[in-house]
């Protein structure tokens, strides 16, 4: 699916960046001030990215040193794309690969930086193409979860049924439930 808009229309032509020797710590307060969720992090001999979620589940959750260097903790395998592709074949990158930054190369240099918030700005459309690859956590806790299945035990007789309904939420067997809207009518009169 083509949508008519390239890479180069929705990305940071200059992302928010850092020396591969600044600290954690600074880098985090870089990334506050700016309002970022990740950085480019620049060195002499590569490139790589540190995100909000590396910092967390590389460095807070285990307890490392905020002094430490941001070279050791930012992602150098690097997943790029070209400034001439849709945002369409960028997006489908993202959800395959389960990232949410794309360095934009061309000619083997580093020309900007997109995210999903820049696809979706201009093409909001294109939201249900990202959410088929997220997993549905802590579902029992969403209200998702709470769908009614077509059959089960009904709250108000306690009989099994094939096809049971949700009325005022209760899940109610097709005999309780005609009972319940009749009787509710009956108030009504």
């Amino acid at each position: 699916m083509k949508t008519g808009y390239k890479v180069v229309d929705a990305m940071t032509i200059s992302p928010i960046s850092v020396n591969a020797d600044t600290t954690l710590l600074e880098c985090a307060v870089v990334m506050s001030k700016k309002h970022v969720g990740a950085v480019v992090v620049r060195d002499l001999d590569s490139l790589g990215i540190l995100t909000e979620q590396d910092i967390v589940r590389k460095v807070v959750a285990n307890r490392v040193n905020v002094n430490e260097k941001v070279k050791d903790f930012m992602e150098t395998k690097l997943i790029t794309i070209s400034p001439d592709m849709d945002i369409y074949n960028a997006l489908i990158k993202m959800r395959d690969n389960n990232i949410r930054h794309l360095p934009v190369v061309e000619n083997n240099e580093m020309v900007g930086l997109l995210t999903i918030k820049d696809i979706l700005k201009i093409e909001p459309e294109l939201f249900d193409l990202i959410v088929e690859k997220f997993e549905l956590r802590e579902e029992s806790r969403k209200p998702i979860n709470r769908i009614i299945p077509t059959e089960g035990i009904c709250q108000a007789c306690g009989g099994y049924s094939e096809k049971v309904k949700e009325i005022n939420e209760t899940v109610l067997c097709e005999k309780c439930a005609k009972e319940q809207v009749h009787a509710k009518e009956q108030i009504q009169l």
